[in-house]
């Protein structure tokens, strides 16, 4: 664990009462460290927009006190958890949010703080997303993760959980912006997902310990998913989706936006199509990504995974393999789409499934996994 310098100072100036990021950052630069904030509250009235309300919270004896010893409180909580913290001045905080508005003024760490020197791009969607939208948010996170690129995402059901598990998979870094305290596990059912990413990525919150899930904090965390990355890429997500927020807000701070299309008939596509239609980056493959950012070297992981599937299968197995879609089908349409006698088409989609490349689902729908 790492705590920044000061970092009783920091913690005591986040716990008075009105003030927010945006303020903090102004009074340590004016006064150059939040110990010297605290010290000259009295004086910062003579600042421009400094009020008599903030003077008096700053002059305060029994405020500064319950503040600090707050301060002192937190600071032994996380010495406890083995939580790091990060403040603006330390020389860990990502460079890729400073310049963000209302930047965090503290970041709680749990895990791999190298997750945060290698570049980023955050992949979000959906909570309630398809099975074509984890796969596909699973299958981009674990060729990004690949190639070196640290998935970030919010540990929320659906595409953030497939994300951040695409990127595990591969053994690639992964950051999770979380809507509440370091140590709190929201969802409760992502408790093993949780344990994961701490111990091979990153936990990262603004938030104190112990502060809890409430609706208002998950909008707040959404700047410092795409702050922290080069690009946002969006998976699904309906018309009113909050992944269309962090959309909005990666623009805002100079950020790529990508959209994966999906089925036209499915509303989980129609907020993805509606970037799409307003500029945003189609994603068909991970390459797209790579161009869109202008990273160069992009790996050529589609192409060696024709390759690979190409060593694996039969002629025959391709043929059936070239019919089957992303999308599930049935056996009486692959029947018709392949000419081949059902026995046959059973025989070789157990091959197939068993190699890896095609998965069954309820009611004899089959799918094909690359």
């Amino acid at each position: 664990m790492l705590l920044c310098p000061d970092a009783e100072d920091w913690l005591t100036l986040s716990f008075l009462p009105g003030l927010g990021c945006t303020l903090i950052h102004r009074l340590v630069q004016e006064t150059g460290t939040p110990g010297a904030v605290l010290r000259q509250g009295g004086r910062l009235g003579k600042l421009p927009g400094i009020g008599p309300h903030l003077v008096a919270v700053l002059t305060d004896g029994t405020q500064l006190d319950s503040a600090r010893q707050r301060a002192r409180r937190e600071l032994d909580q996380l010495v406890r958890l083995h939580v790091s913290l990060l403040s603006a001045s330390s020389p860990l905080y990502p460079d890729a949010l400073r310049s963000i508005p209302d930047s965090p003024v503290l970041l709680y760490c749990r895990g791999d703080l190298s997750c945060l020197d290698r570049p980023a791009v955050a992949i979000i969607g959906a909570r309630t997303a398809t099975e074509y939208g984890r796969r596909v948010g699973s299958m981009l996170a674990a060729e990004l993760a690949a190639a070196g690129i640290t998935i970030v995402s919010g540990a929320a059901y659906g595409i953030d959980a497939a994300a951040h598990r695409g990127a595990l998979q591969r053994g690639g870094g992964t950051v999770a912006v979380l809507g509440c305290g370091i140590d709190v596990i929201y969802p409760r059912s992502h408790a093993g997902l949780f344990r994961d990413i701490s111990d091979n990525g990153l936990l990262l919150s603004e938030y104190p310990v112990g502060t809890s899930p409430e609706g208002f904090r998950f909008p707040a965390r959404n700047r410092i998913i795409s702050g922290l990355a080069s690009g946002v890429v969006v998976v699904e997500a309906t018309e009113k989706s909050g992944s269309l927020i962090t959309a909005r807000l990666a623009l805002d701070q100079g950020r790529e936006v990508f959209a994966v299309p999906g089925r036209v008939d499915s509303p989980k596509s129609a907020g993805t199509h509606r970037l799409i239609q307003q500029g945003a980056h189609l994603v068909h493959t991970v390459a797209d990504i790579f161009e869109g950012l202008c990273w160069g070297g992009c790996p050529l992981l589609p192409q060696q995974e024709k390759a690979r599937v190409a060593e694996l299968v039969s002629a025959r197995e391709q043929q059936l393999l070239a019919s089957l879609e992303a999308y599930a089908c049935d056996i009486d349409t692959i029947v018709r789409t392949t000419g081949f006698a059902l026995v046959e088409i059973h025989t070789l989609l157990l091959q197939l499934e068993l190699k890896g490349l095609v998965r069954q689902l309820p009611g004899q729908l089959y799918e094909r996994l690359i």
